[in-house]
């Protein structure tokens, strides 16, 4: 799959053959404030996410920028045993840090998934292999199929291209943090993730169990 025309000659989109997953609904809590918010957010304002895809209405973007890699992650079983219920976290606003949030998981009635921390844990970073699956056209930085890059818990692959790098990292996070990909032949290797700058470029990344 090293042409253009062959990249984008996928299958007919067919809704039955696509895997059904359900996504849970969050909560997003604002629990710190420490500086001018331009939405006018405060603590213990509540919003609502019907999924990780679906913010609530005019929801502030850059808040959404830095809780995607929490939300993803917690959509796909992710657990973070350094919080007091491992079924949540704590993310922060990209500008100055004004405001401080919790996100957790609902169930189905809109309760709080709740999941206490056991014990007190100790670093645990997973091994992952970033991997070209597909290329479908010119690469700057001249990946070619088959290049494999090796990252360990959320440390940078030295000299990696930022853009591509900017989509594979919510699924790093999630993987480091325990996430499982049902959907896939392989639930530890998420696949087609695709490189923004032209689509011409899809990775897969698994975490390599030990």
């Amino acid at each position: 799959m090293e042409c253009k025309d062959k990249c984008n000659n996928q299958e007919k989109f067919d809704k039955k053959s696509m895997p059904k997953v359900k996504f849970p609904k969050f909560k997003m809590t604002v629990i710190k404030q420490q500086g001018y918010c331009y939405h006018g957010y405060k603590p213990g304002d509540e919003f609502i996410l019907d999924d990780f895809t679906h913010p609530p209405e005019h929801f502030c973007s850059g808040i959404i920028k830095s809780a995607f890699p929490c939300l993803y992650a917690l959509t796909f079983g992710a657990e973070f045993k350094f919080m007091e219920n491992t079924k949540s976290i704590k993310t922060t606003c990209p500008d100055n840090g004004k405001l401080d949030f919790k996100i957790e998981v609902l169930d189905d009635d809109g309760k709080v998934i709740k999941k206490p921390q056991t014990e007190k844990p100790k670093p645990n970073p997973k091994n992952m292999e970033i991997e070209v699956d597909e290329l479908c056209g010119h690469c700057f930085f001249g990946y070619k199929k088959g290049d494999k890059f090796k990252v360990r818990g959320l440390r940078t692959p030295d000299g990696f291209c930022g853009a591509a790098y900017s989509v594979l990292f919510p699924v790093l996070f999630a993987l480091n943090f325990g996430a499982n990909f049902s959907f896939e032949k392989d639930s530890v290797c998420k696949t087609g993730i695709t490189c923004p700058d032209g689509g011409n470029i899809k990775f897969k990344v698994r975490r390599v169990e030990e």
